[in-house]
């Protein structure tokens, strides 16, 4: 449907001028030649027919001009087999613009004239099976003739000979190719009789085919140009590294519709023309310019895929601003740099977890506008900023402010479980005392805990005074009091749970019973949020146990420890400080 569109919108064009007859025509190649080879309608119909019409009323010249200039790869076998039966000029560029898959290539062959095969036959990107079937059907113009005809001379007589040599509608009388064949056998007699003249002529025939391969090799180099210079390279028989053949930076300007119409450096003619607002793929997960670039919004590391030249095809990285006419005001174009990206990452696994980290994260971000703005109109309503409300609106008002308050929190909580997993941030480092922040823990938690007489036990003989670990005060004491009280706030009546702690080594180490509820839990569903779990007012969190869990054990990973089940108890483990004068302070009173 949208090319059908397209096509109408061309085909409305007046075709009066030659110069809208030329546009006219680079335009049907532009659309018709990325049409899927299924593709059926009226509207493509009459784009073929036009193209007919154009192609007798443009010179075959200006055709080929035309097809040479930058476009979108022409990916179209029925457009490539009506071209390839046009003029040489014609044929030629059209083949060198296609791109079409290997088992369109062995459809399409032996349909295409012999002098297109030819021309075919000078493409390096080939696949072996094509080669192949090129070989099959006969096409050898790359050599050279054989040294001597066949006796036999009228077998050359062929339609494909006589076509290559455009001799097909007049072709010569049967035995002149017989007569051509006797005169050279002559001459080569008269030449084998005289020993000096055969060695002049063998020099002069080996310096010939020499010159032909310095030829191709310099061509070929040329066409591999190096980056980092536009000077063609001579025939010395090095060849250019294949790290360097490809471009890696492109200084460009485009017009208001997103085309290049200026670019810097030795492949500049290669990006001429490339529209970069036609990349609009919003299923990638990186960022693509189109949408941007209809918004007139500036490019940042947009990704951008080029199908053309081979020194310019591949991924690019695209950094562009808009420009504005300084005295009209209106808007003209882009100016930027085309970059080749970063090598991605090897490993597919953490890719894709930092590509979902990311898109949670944004998600988490648009939730937090909507709750913020229902928390500040609560807050205004409760606190009857804008004047007098009833004291039900009031009450309704807090209640709402209070549950935003719990929702932003369990939202703080995402984002900080998404940003340690992913090695976005890191706890931050310091000097701690382990042993104090978990006293000071159970000590805040005996209001809830000394009602139930569950609490925790600690034995104040086998406890070290001092566990100095290398957190910051406030992280290592957020942490032991999310782990704790989450363990708490799961205990039942009457339950209380063992802990100790002890320095191993260089790791200190910190040893809690779970309580029943958690003990009969799988390692997965310990660690992980269950499905209509709700947090307790206790917890440290709103999703329940098993997130609440998970935090903590990415807190503990981040300082460079562990948190893991061990039987029926869990043990948190985080690299130790050694302490020169440790204040042996008495930890019982902070015991049940």
């Amino acid at each position: 449907m949208h090319f059908d569109d397209r096509l109408d919108t061309v085909l409305r064009l007046p075709d009066s001028g030659d110069g809208l007859a030329r546009i006219q025509y680079r335009q049907l190649i532009d659309i018709l030649g990325r049409l899927p080879a299924d593709a059926e309608s009226e509207a493509l119909e009459a784009g073929f027919a036009r193209l007919a019409a154009l192609s007798l009323r443009i010179p075959a010249a200006d055709q080929a001009r035309l097809l040479r200039q930058p476009l979108q790869p022409i990916t179209n076998p029925r457009l490539i087999a009506i071209l390839a039966q046009a003029e040489p000029g014609v044929a030629s560029a059209a083949i060198g613009a296609a791109r079409l898959r290997d088992s369109e290539w062995l459809a399409l062959i032996p349909e295409l004239p012999v002098r297109a095969r030819g021309i075919l036959r000078h493409r390096r990107d080939l696949s072996a099976t094509v080669e192949a079937l090129l070989e099959q059907l006969g096409v050898h113009d790359r050599g050279l003739p054989p040294a001597t005809m066949p006796a036999a001379a009228d077998d050359y007589n062929s339609g494909d000979v006589l076509e290559l040599l455009d001799m097909i509608e007049d072709p010569p009388a049967p035995t002149s190719l017989h007569d051509w064949a006797q005169a050279r056998a002559a001459r080569a007699k008269t030449t084998a009789a005289s020993p000096a003249s055969s060695a002049t002529a063998e020099a002069g025939i080996g310096a010939i085919v020499r010159r032909i391969e310095e030829f191709r090799k310099a061509r070929e180099s040329l066409s591999h140009a190096d980056a980092g210079t536009d000077a063609p390279r001579l025939p010395l028989g090095d060849t250019v590294p294949a790290s360097e053949r490809l471009a890696k930076v492109i200084d460009f300007a485009t017009d208001a519709e997103g085309r290049i119409n200026w670019a810097d450096g030795p492949f500049a003619p290669a990006v001429f023309g490339l529209n970069l607002a036609a990349n609009d793929d919003d299923t990638s997960a990186s960022p693509n310019p189109g949408a941007a670039m209809r918004r007139r919004q500036p490019l940042r590391a947009a990704r951008l895929s080029v199908n053309g030249a081979p020194a310019v095809s591949g991924e690019w990285q695209v950094d562009a601003v808009p420009r504005f006419d300084p005295v009209a005001g209106h808007f003209t174009g882009y100016c930027g740099r085309l970059r080749r990206p970063r090598p991605r990452i090897t490993d597919d696994a953490a890719a894709v977890a930092r590509r979902e980290a990311g898109r949670m994260r944004e998600i988490l971000h648009e939730l937090r506008t909507p709750a913020n703005a229902i928390q500040v109109a609560a807050e205004i309503i409760q606190q009857q900023l804008y004047g007098p409300a009833p004291h039900e609106y009031r009450a309704l008002a807090a209640a709402i402010a209070s549950d935003c308050a719990h929702i932003l929190a369990g939202f703080e909580e995402l984002d900080r479980l998404v940003k340690l997993e992913t090695g976005a941030q890191q706890l931050e480092a310091g000097e701690c005392d382990l042993a104090q922040a978990l006293a000071k823990t159970v000590m805040s938690l005996r209001s809830w805990t000394d009602p139930r007489r569950s609490g925790f036990i600690v034995d104040a003989h086998a406890a070290p005074a001092t566990l100095l670990v290398p957190l910051d005060d406030a992280e290592a004491s957020r942490m032991i009091w999310r782990l704790l009280a989450v363990l708490a706030g799961a205990t039942a009546p009457d339950e209380p749970l063992a802990l100790t702690w002890s320095a191993t080594g260089q790791d200190v180490t910190v040893r809690i019973a779970l309580p029943a509820a958690l003990a009969t839990c799988e390692d997965g569903d310990l660690f992980g949020a269950q499905n209509g779990e709700r947090g307790h007012s206790l917890m440290a969190g709103m999703f329940g146990a098993g997130f609440t869990l998970r935090l903590a054990a990415a807190e503990a990973a981040a300082a460079g420890g562990s948190l893991q089940r061990d039987g029926d108890a869990l043990c948190l483990r985080l690299p130790g400080l050694t302490a020169a004068n440790a204040d042996h302070s008495n930890v019982e009173s902070y015991s049940q």
